[in-house]
């Protein structure tokens, strides 16, 4: 009988097959006791040699700042240059975490701030105390860089507020002995180091520096924006004026060096280097030789009054020079600057900082009757010969208007009238023009003042232009719409009306509806209209170039590295007007006969002048302001050399509190004019204040 077979019955093992299994044990044991025996080789015999090599294959990468582009004048003068700089900075990464909360918080109270409306923001965040874990380093850091220990805390606050990533500059322009100093002892100063930057450099100081503008590191909210789309964090870019501007120019690109360090950041070797690109030179069409003139005879005559003056050619809108009062020195902005340095500065009411060519809104005075003359003859209310018997007063509705000094004119046309500046003669254009409530955005003279370029941007390449305002009824009843709407807000009664009730109220608006009065005043640049110089001074070069109406621009080429036009930036163009000829040659006829007949309101000023080669069309004006004890001074002024038409020139200039035109701004005008057409011209005028001067 067979035996069934058990399923757990399994064949014996060959003797074969049991030698080929011990085998590969043996095999397997060998193998795993090399690698065993080689681990502990590294591990234990050889940890300390690999350990070290460890440490010094550690890879740091390192900006290279490209140097931003020079800033020339039209002849190739600097303007801005760089210069190379020692700095010391603090790395973000080596801050104790307290630190950093307290800039997030100071961060945080800051934005919260400037959220509140202006007059109730309250006092300036208070920069918080040294963290005890950072006093020592702060000490060693102040008694090393001559720096006080607080505006250290407040560099490295204000610092990772606004680029938390970014190394902090503590001191711009050390010695050698203190980057030596700190490179021996950098166990002392965790988290410091010594670098070699490019910085900008004014070399004329206060020259042109609000148009100029300013260069800074990015801040996280412009990292965000379209404009610098791309712009690594960290780089430097324009933040105010030219600089802004052509940023995309001026800006290079930076490089980068990789660099071997041990484990605490000694470079022990040199890795790949990205070479930075330098950015491009710009050629602007200021002159740097009229910018100092001008400058020089405002410091001379204004003294330290605030104001502005503007200098430009007529034909293509090309700036020749600009100067806003009172003015900074953009070298003590390079690199950090202390906040009681800056305050002491720049937050004392003056606003040097601020450019009053395109941004100060100022009531243009007798400077703005060529656009009255244009309205009135368009709209037929006037001929240009036909006289108005100015007798020194004039009664309109219940309000009598005079004169300045209560001079009487007699008959006078328009050429005459604009001659002697007759305000008699211009109140009744004035009152003839006007509209009324009927015509919501005004009459004649709103439309043609307009139309020369005031109530709107020049167009000119720099930020922060304002627009002005010419006033109309449409106006009038909007802010007094916001008045009241104010007074409810506030829980001001709203039972009354008229300039003692909006002195109780907001102080918007009076609330009164349009009035014949209002177009009165701003026949002769009074009342609510609000003006720039460089509205003013376009405006005269379009009358001078018959309707021709000009874009003002700074920007002429980018430069090579040889200093050769790499690409000339195109004309702005011009706007052409209708002006009618006829009407063109009676005000022009008046404007010169201003600056060089017998009663002109500036000709004093230009006695001696050689007007047979150099002949002066020029305007004064005098603006009554509420907050000044002096009026405003004003005057604009058109000149050529020679019949050709030589190098024309259009120059506006406006004192603050400087009285009439002919005692302030008429001779700062002449010295402009002066030293535009140089020495060899032989102009002859002594460019003194005039006596006989008006409205």
């Amino acid at each position: 009988m067979i035996d069934p077979v058990s399923p757990d019955h399994r064949p014996p093992v060959s003797p074969q097959l049991a030698l080929r299994v011990a085998a590969l044990g043996v095999v397997a044991c060998v193998l795993f006791a090399v690698i065993f025996f080689r681990l502990w080789y590294l591990q234990v015999l050889s940890g300390d040699q690999y350990l070290a090599q460890a440490q010094t294959n550690k890879v740091r990468v390192e900006p290279l700042p490209a140097p931003r582009g020079a800033i020339v004048d039209r002849d190739g003068e600097p303007i801005v240059e760089n210069r190379l700089a020692i700095v010391v900075k603090l790395k973000p990464e080596s801050l104790p975490v307290s630190e950093k909360k307290a800039a997030a918080l100071y961060g945080d109270a800051v934005i919260a701030r400037s959220k509140r409306a202006k007059g109730r923001q309250g006092p300036p965040i208070v920069i918080p105390a040294t963290p005890p874990d950072l006093q020592g380093r702060f000490a060693r850091l102040s008694r090393t860089l001559q720096v006080k220990t607080r505006d250290i805390q407040s560099f490295v606050i204000r610092g990772l507020f606004l680029a938390g990533y970014a190394p902090v500059t503590i001191k711009t322009d050390v010695s050698e002995d203190v980057r030596t100093y700190i490179a021996e002892r950098q166990d002392e100063f965790p988290g410091v180091s010594v670098e070699t930057t490019f910085l900008r450099q004014y070399p004329d100081r206060t020259l042109a520096a609000q148009l100029l503008g300013t260069a800074s590191q990015i801040s996280p909210d412009e990292l965000k924006t379209k404009e610098f789309e791309g712009v690594p964090a960290g780089s430097i870019v324009g933040q105010s004026g030219i600089e802004r501007t052509y940023d995309q120019y001026l800006r290079g690109r930076d490089g980068k060096e990789r660099l071997l360090v041990d484990a605490q950041g000694n470079p022990r070797g040199e890795g790949v280097t990205v070479p930075p690109k330098p950015g491009s030179d710009l050629q602007l069409t200021l002159s740097l030789k009229l910018q100092r003139a001008g400058q020089t005879a405002y410091g001379n005559v204004a003294g330290p009054n605030p104001g502005a003056f503007v200098a430009l050619d007529p034909r293509n809108g090309d700036v020749l020079a600009m100067g806003s009062f009172p003015t900074f020195d953009p070298n003590v902005l390079v690199g950090n600057i202390s906040q009681k340095k800056y305050d002491a500065i720049f937050n004392q009411g003056t606003t040097p900082q601020f450019n009053r060519v395109i941004g100060a809104h100022y009531a243009t005075g007798s400077t703005f009757k060529p656009i009255t003359a244009i309205a009135a003859l368009e709209s037929g209310k006037i001929t240009t010969t036909e006289k108005i018997d100015d007798t020194g007063c004039i009664k309109i509705g219940i309000q009598q208007r005079c004169n300045a000094k209560h001079e009487v004119f007699g008959p006078v046309d328009m050429q005459n009238a604009i001659r002697v500046s007759s305000d008699i003669y211009f109140y009744t254009l004035g009152e003839r023009t006007n509209a009324g409530p009927d015509a919501p955005h005004g009459g004649p003279i709103q439309a043609v003042a307009r139309r020369f370029g005031f109530e709107h941007t020049t167009g000119i390449d720099l930020p922060g232009e304002a627009k002005g305002l010419v006033p109309d009824p449409a106006w009038r009843t909007r802010v007094g719409q916001e008045e009241t709407a104010c007074r409810r807000k506030k829980h001001i009664p709203d039972n009354a009306s008229g300039p003692a009730a909006a002195a109780g109220g907001c102080g918007i608006s009076d609330r009164r509806p349009w009035s014949i009065g209002d177009n009165v005043s701003l026949s002769i640049g009074q009342g609510d209209l609000q003006a720039t110089p460089l509205q003013v001074a376009v405006a005269y070069a379009g009358i001078a170039e018959g309707g021709r109406v000009p874009t003002p621009r700074l920007g002429a080429a980018v430069l090579d590295d040889k200093g050769l036009p790499l690409q000339k930036l195109p004309p702005s163009g011009a706007r052409r007007v209708k002006l009618d000829p006829s009407y063109r040659d009676t005000i022009m006829a008046g404007l010169h006969d201003a600056a060089s007949a017998p009663g002109g309101t500036s000709t004093a000023v230009f006695a001696g002048w050689n007007q047979s080669r150099f002949p002066i069309y020029g305007k004064t004006g005098t603006a009554q302001v509420a907050a000044q004890p002096n009026d405003q001074s004003w005057y604009v002024a058109y000149s050529y050399d020679g019949p050709d038409h030589k190098r024309p020139i259009v120059v506006a200039v406006t004192v603050e509190n400087g009285g009439f035109g002919a005692a302030k701004a008429a001779p700062i005008a002449c010295r402009i004019l002066k030293a535009w057409f140089g020495k060899g011209a032989n102009v002859g005028a002594t460019c003194v204040p005039g006596s006989n001067a008006s409205l």
